[in-house]
């Protein structure tokens, strides 16, 4: 997949694809399902297929002080868009050019002209332009002037509900890891390079493969039953803890992995850790050995769950 960032650098060659437009937020079943639809008309166009994201996400910009937690960063969302086979990922920066921007001008500049988009799948939700103006009739309008015709995503549903980016956040928010799962199809999963921390789980024997995460408000934190995977397809169940860890007073959000059974170090390694339960929440103790004794609380309960799941 070719990652694209910004307007800029689109070339003459980008020209002609199949796209789709949105956030795309955690890539749960929704999302799949509209990039299974993309990918199956650009074959059908004998064309590249396209996203267009944004970034930062449109509610960060507008309201960071109450924008929903991000349940994926952008190298994640990359990642999961190149394995579900869209070719080309476009990345425009939301910032005030682009929210000033009338409806007409984003579909005639960036879709028709920029892209050279021949097909486009987006929800019958989809909003776009200055002021969130455009929608859906009036992109489908604007497609009939400038060559190109839109087609709306199908919807996809958990329960008898619309599968979104909204359901996810609320299911982790909730400890629910079993609905986040069913929603996102498969366990959510966090992605990141071990590096060296304080060695304080060394201390306490919970040695840990630490990986940091970006300044972003969490979906869920606590102490959780995990599968952790490196990059060479090495699988490790562990227990983990996601968060602030009280105890130390952190001043960024860590992911903290102790793998069971294992001897050796991961330093460097890329790490993909699944949540599978959530044991508690974060939590303050009176003392270190009250602490020690709480984590041999969480692994006991974290093997037994694991070794109940058949996902594991």
């Amino acid at each position: 997949m070719e990652l694209i960032r910004g307007q800029r650098n689109l070339k003459p060659q980008h020209r002609g694809c199949v796209a789709t437009i949105g956030n795309f937020d955690g890539l749960h079943l929704g999302h799949q399902a509209v990039i299974a639809q993309v990918t199956e008309r650009a074959r059908e166009y004998g064309l590249p297929s396209c996203l267009m994201t944004f970034e930062p996400h449109p509610r960060e910009y507008f309201d960071p002080g109450n924008a929903p937690a991000r349940l994926s960063r952008l190298r994640d969302k990359a990642a999961g868009v190149a394995r579900l086979g869209i070719d080309r990922l476009l990345v425009l920066r939301f910032d005030e050019a682009l929210t000033s921007m009338e409806p007409e001008t984003f579909a005639e500049q960036l879709v028709a002209q920029a892209l050279g988009a021949r097909h486009v799948v987006v929800g019958d939700d989809f909003r776009f332009g200055r002021a969130r103006r455009g929608d859906f009739a009036l992109l489908a309008a604007l497609g009939e002037r400038h060559g190109f015709a839109v087609e709306a995503a199908q919807t996809r549903k958990v329960g008898d509900e619309r599968v979104s980016s909204t359901r996810v956040r609320q299911a982790l928010d909730e400890g629910d890891l079993d609905q986040a799962s069913r929603l996102l199809g498969g366990p959510y999963t966090l992605r990141g390079r071990v590096i060296h921390g304080d060695k304080r789980g060394r201390e306490l024997g919970y040695p840990t493969a630490n990986i940091a995460l970006d300044g972003y408000r969490l979906p869920t934190t606590g102490v959780f039953a995990v599968l952790a995977c490196d990059d060479r397809g090495r699988r490790f169940p562990g227990v983990a803890n996601l968060g602030w860890r009280p105890m130390v007073a952190s001043q960024r959000p860590l992911l903290e992995v102790y793998a069971f059974d294992f001897e050796g170090d991961l330093y460097g390694a890329h790490l993909a850790v699944e949540l599978h339960a959530r044991l508690r929440p974060e939590e303050r103790f009176d003392s270190m050995d009250a602490l020690v004794e709480q984590m041999h609380a969480d692994a006991r309960d974290a093997r037994a769950l694991l070794a109940e799941s058949p996902s594991t």
